[in-house]
């Protein structure tokens, strides 16, 4: 998952609020309790959470800052199938009467039973949705592009 955008912001100001570990979270929380891993001053900061873990990337850009926040999901093991339920015992079968024997037809024989296929292997799933993931990149840029400070009042 990957959200870009030019922001009309300083490398120093956008580093300032991507570096610190509180104010990351609370752009990045919806994936998780978020922990920065390493950073590159005012260019690169590479983040683990509880179900994402990804990268921000700032680079001057002309009249601003071009940010790209990046999420990889964290895999998960799918849950175990639910147990088969237990087949009924087959009733024994009633012994025919004596008309049913004299004139008894000889039954088919039933096919052999055919064994199904050995369900797949279960594959990991992501954590979190691609479409989540990418909403919550989109917002934090939103957030990070948008005016924090008061206008001129009287």
């Amino acid at each position: 998952m990957e959200a870009k955008r030019t922001l009309v912001k300083s490398p120093p100001e956008l580093w300032a609020e991507l570096s610190d570990m509180a104010a990351l979270a609370r752009h990045l929380g919806e994936f998780g309790e978020i922990r920065i891993t390493r950073t590159e001053p005012e260019s690169v900061v590479e983040w683990e959470g509880d179900l994402a873990s990804g990268s921000v990337r700032l680079e001057p850009s002309g009249w601003g800052t071009k940010v790209t926040l990046t999420a990889l999901p964290v895999m998960l093991d799918p849950p175990p199938p639910p147990e088969p339920e237990p087949e009924p015992e087959p009733e024994p079968p009633v012994p025919p009467g004596f008309w049913a024997r004299l004139f008894r037809r000889r039954a088919p024989e039933p096919p052999p039973p055919v064994a199904p296929p050995p369900p797949p292997d279960p594959q990991p799933l992501p954590a979190i949705q691609a479409a989540t993931g990418a909403a919550v990149l989109a917002n934090a840029l939103d957030a990070l592009g948008a005016a924090h400070h008061r206008p001129f009042s009287r």
